[in-house]
């Protein structure tokens, strides 16, 4: 039942991180039309990309060898790990949270979700990346 390839599951993997990295990223660059824009906000931004760029790079690699580790093919929902779908629920359900009780201002989600949303893109491109090098993969 929907069973796929292990290089489809990094495809996979890359184009639900590339998605959800536009999405938040979307939101940081909606919140940057809403405030007046500040040169440090766009430092701040570099700041949180740097830092969840490299923890979702590490993730990545992580997701990379577990799904290399598979045997020829799996459920496609197999990208992510139980562990890896209830980080992303408590992400996602406290994001929305957050911005639906208004807690944050515009200002912090300018530059947090701008920040963030250009990692989590990364993050897709890293397996899309895996994806087309899956060949060479598979040597290492």
């Amino acid at each position: 039942m929907f069973h796929v390839k292990k290089r489809t599951l990094l495809l996979i993997a890359g184009i639900v991180w590339l998605i959800a990295g536009f999405n938040v990223a979307r939101l940081g660059v909606l919140s940057y039309r809403v405030i007046e824009s500040k040169w440090y906000l766009y430092i701040l931004a570099i700041v949180v990309f740097c830092a969840f760029g490299m923890m979702f790079f590490k993730m990545s690699q992580k997701h990379t060898k577990r799904i290399m580790g598979y045997e020829a093919t799996r459920p496609f929902w197999h990208f992510f790990d139980l562990k890896a779908y209830m980080i992303m629920a408590c992400m996602m359900g406290g994001g929305i949270g957050f911005r639906a009780a208004g807690i944050f201002p515009d200002i912090f989600i300018a530059f947090f979700y701008s920040g963030l949303g250009c990692a989590l893109a990364l993050a897709g491109v890293t397996f899309l990346r895996n994806y087309i090098q899956y060949e060479n993969l598979l040597l290492d």
